[in-house]
């Protein structure tokens, strides 16, 4: 009778290990793959800045080309008229 009881009490041991070791490995996989998602979703903000980053500076340089062309052209022409 000790030696089933023994044996009951060993299956439960391994069974409860191996259940807390597929828990761990589950666990630490769902974690592998969040800070996976969360590389990839920092990176393509990032990305995003760096684009919005870019095409609002280029946005301001036209923008000040044309203005400073504009401005040129008009001081020329007041200055022909005037000459």
């Amino acid at each position: 009778m000790l030696l089933v009881v023994l044996v009951v009490v060993v299956v439960v041991v391994v069974v409860v290990a191996a259940a807390a070791v597929v828990v761990v490995v589950v666990v630490e996989v769902l974690v592998v793959v969040a800070v996976a998602i969360i590389l990839k979703v920092v990176v393509a903000a990032a990305a995003l800045v760096v684009v919005v980053v870019v095409v609002v500076v280029v946005v301001v340089v036209v923008v000040v080309v044309v203005v400073v062309v504009q401005h040129q052209k008009e001081s020329h022409r007041v200055c022909t008229s005037c000459v």
